[in-house]
């Protein structure tokens, strides 16, 4: 499971570098769960990992000023 947070952001007002990110995991095949403090992904490590750099990318070249993830692994 990944959580990240674009920014800058605005609780219920999310810019096009927010919207385009969240595209970018969508295209990876993920469907992001949007909360008020940052978004969160599920799925196999590999899967998570594109999505993340996927989201980077498309983040950052719209104008995402910062992205925080937290990366979280079970032991199954």
């Amino acid at each position: 499971m990944a959580e990240f947070t674009i920014e800058p952001f605005v609780d219920g007002e999310p810019g096009d570098h927010v919207l385009i990110g969240l595209d970018a995991v969508r295209a990876a095949g993920l469907e992001p769960e949007v909360g008020p403090f940052g978004s969160t992904v599920s799925g196999e490590l590999a899967t998570v990992s594109d999505a993340m750099a996927r989201m980077f990318e498309a983040a950052t070249r719209a104008g995402a000023t910062r992205v925080s993830v937290q990366l979280t692994l079970r032991a199954d």
